[in-house]
């Protein structure tokens, strides 16, 4: 079988989680790894642990350590699901992947800031996740404001771009096609 990892990008409320977990239900032996569920996790048992300042590495390790696992012990498929809207960091974990001879997917939501506004106003989703900001509002603005550079073609075998949701359903479509025809 040829493994996957399919690495969703985008703002806070662009749908990654949604879509992850859509792609899971339809991708025979595929598991998502949610680095949110990660930082909500340490947030309620281990709180003392967090750095201070800078980078969450605590967050970092875990997510780290059960990507490895999902690698390295098991077949299946692997859905990244978190922003990533470092080109660094993309380049880095995706790296990792190909060395291991997994064929790489970026899906890259590219929803306007009006549809994610309307979004993070409307959200009911528990902020246990968040060390430093205290609002999802905050968190966009952050990320609005990061200079970040999107996702580009040279950085995944495959790339796809959703600036409508109207079209998730179609690409969630295009790699379970995909991956049934071994033609990723």
């Amino acid at each position: 079988m040829n493994r996957l990892v399919i690495m969703t990008v985008g703002k806070t409320h662009s749908g990654k989680t949604t879509f992850a977990k859509e792609l899971e239900s339809v991708l025979q032996q595929a598991v998502v790894i949610e680095q949110d569920n990660h930082a909500e996790f340490i947030n309620s048992h281990y709180k003392k642990l967090l750095p201070i300042k800078g980078p969450n590495t605590l967050k970092f390790s875990i997510t780290n350590t059960i990507v490895e696992y999902a690698a390295v012990q098991s077949n299946f498929h692997i859905i990244l699901s978190n922003c990533n809207l470092n080109k660094s960091g993309r380049t880095n974990v995706l790296r990792y992947f190909h060395e291991k001879g997994f064929k790489s997917i970026i899906v890259y939501f590219n929803l306007s800031i009006e549809i994610l506004r309307a979004r993070v106003e409307g959200t009911q989703r528990s902020k246990a996740i968040f060390r430093s900001a205290s609002s999802f509002l905050e968190v966009l603005e952050q990320q609005e404001n990061s200079g970040e550079i999107p996702p580009g073609t040279d950085e995944a075998n495959y790339l796809f771009e959703i600036k409508d949701p109207n079209t998730i359903t179609e690409i969630i479509n295009q790699i379970k096609q995909s991956s049934v025809n071994r033609s990723i």
